[in-house]
């Protein structure tokens, strides 16, 4: 079943009667040629790329919850390709592109409005070093501009340009930046992956796998065991404990990444907007709430919760930029698990056990990175080679020193 305008006044006419459920929930199979572990947009992704453009079959993604229940649905909805280093800025560039079509491509409406994100700066340093990045951008086929004070002052006046701690004087905008529906995503490739055969089975958690002489056979679930012959593990925050499994111990930290929506506002802030002199960013959703949200808690967790300081120091940092954002009153917060890999970029990768693939590490770059992801995933799952916009997301890159470090922070997981 397609959707479409027509299909809609269809169904009107007919009361209703016509919709199919968006995916099936099948039992599993005793076995498949490829098993995603992980039912978020990563997981999902990956298998409907698997199908749809490397022509694979007899493919299953377990999910030990449901789907949209993950990261998936608890990010702030932010997409970009605002990077700067060779080994991230092809990626994210390659990952906004798929953003730019993917509604059409699996038929779902998404919710994609590309109405840009500006990061402010507040010094001539920061200027100058966001000159730099927006070449980079530039270089990589990207849209970057830099704004003047006046300029900034034009789209958003209600900032506090003349802050005493921190004043504004302009900023790096990427236009096609914007804002994605978070579920809609999850339902729009659980949807287009079931239509290629897919098997996306839910309540079934991982429990262990299954290795013989060095290679993956399959793995144990609450459901039973399942055989396979490719296995990826996309699981976030969970992917400590996953991997442990299979006598991994990975590069990669838990954490906690809070998240906000104020009650409903009239249009006010007309795309996203984050603050270069501390941890914040921030959109309005199409109901008319404030999203936005900052740091990391800096402890390790598994809990999908987080603790007051984080709260105000979050708050903190939107009322420097805008003071008007104080008498907002907060409807609803959430916590999203975040792996934190050691230099803040991911992996996707071959384990050294056979068969057996990696994708994880995404800190905060998960949701905006999850076409990128699932495409340059199915690529390494479907022909065991890295894609060439994925070269340099390696388990070696930490012992050869190529570490990507974005923010120059060194291996300190939770300042990324």
């Amino acid at each position: 079943m397609r959707y479409s305008g027509f299909r809609i006044i269809k169904e009107a006419l007919t009361g209703h009667k016509g919709w199919e459920k968006a995916w099936r929930n099948p039992e599993p199979k005793p076995d498949y040629d490829f098993i995603v572990i992980g039912g978020g947009g990563h997981g999902l992704a990956t298998a409907y790329y698997l199908a749809k453009e490397f022509g694979q079959s007899r493919i299953a993604v377990l999910e030990k919850g449901w789907i949209g229940g993950g990261n998936v649905g608890r990010n702030t909805t932010i997409v970009r390709s605002n990077y700067m280093l060779d080994g991230n800025e092809p990626f994210y560039e390659f990952s906004l592109k798929l953003w730019e079509g993917l509604e059409q491509d699996f038929n779902y409406n998404a919710m994609i409005s590309q109405r840009g994100i500006i990061n402010l700066y507040h010094s001539d340093p920061q200027r100058d070093a966001f000159t730099r990045r927006a070449n980079a951008m530039l270089l990589n086929g990207a849209d970057a501009e830099l704004l003047n004070a006046a300029q900034l002052q034009k789209m958003c006046p209600f900032l506090d340009f003349d802050n005493a701690r921190f004043p504004i004087k302009g900023g790096l905008l990427q236009r096609r930046g914007g804002t994605v529906r978070h579920d809609a995503v999850a339902w729009g490739y659980a949807r287009g992956a079931d239509l290629r055969g897919v098997d996306i089975i839910q309540n079934c958690e991982v429990t262990g796998f299954r290795i013989t002489n060095g290679r993956v056979e399959g793995v144990e679930t609450t459901r039973g065991y399942i055989g396979a012959k490719k296995i990826g593990c996309a699981v976030a925050g969970s992917s400590g404990r996953l991997m442990a499994g299979a006598g991994m111990r990975l590069p990669i930290e838990s954490h906690v990444l809070q998240a906000f929506v104020s009650e409903g506002l009239k249009p006010v802030i007309p795309g996203v907007i984050t603050f270069g002199a501390g941890h914040f960013y921030v959109s309005q959703s199409d109901k008319g709430g404030l999203v936005f949200g900052g740091d990391i808690d800096g402890y390790n967790t598994y809990a999908q919760r987080g603790n007051l300081p984080v709260v105000e120091d979050v708050c903190e940092g939107g009322m420097a930029i805008m003071p008007m954002i104080g008498r907002a009153r907060l409807l609803r917060m959430w916590g999203g698990l975040m792996d934190m890999s050691m230099d803040g970029s991911p992996i996707i990768d071959k384990t050294p056990v056979d068969g057996l693939f990696f994708n994880g590490g995404w800190c905060y770059g998960g949701f905006k990175a999850t076409p990128a992801s699932g495409w340059c995933f199915a690529h390494l799952l479907a022909t065991d080679k890295p894609h060439e916009t994925a070269t340099a997301y390696r388990f070696d890159r930490f012992e050869k020193g190529l570490m990507i470090d974005e923010k120059g922070v060194g291996a300190q997981p939770n300042l990324h």
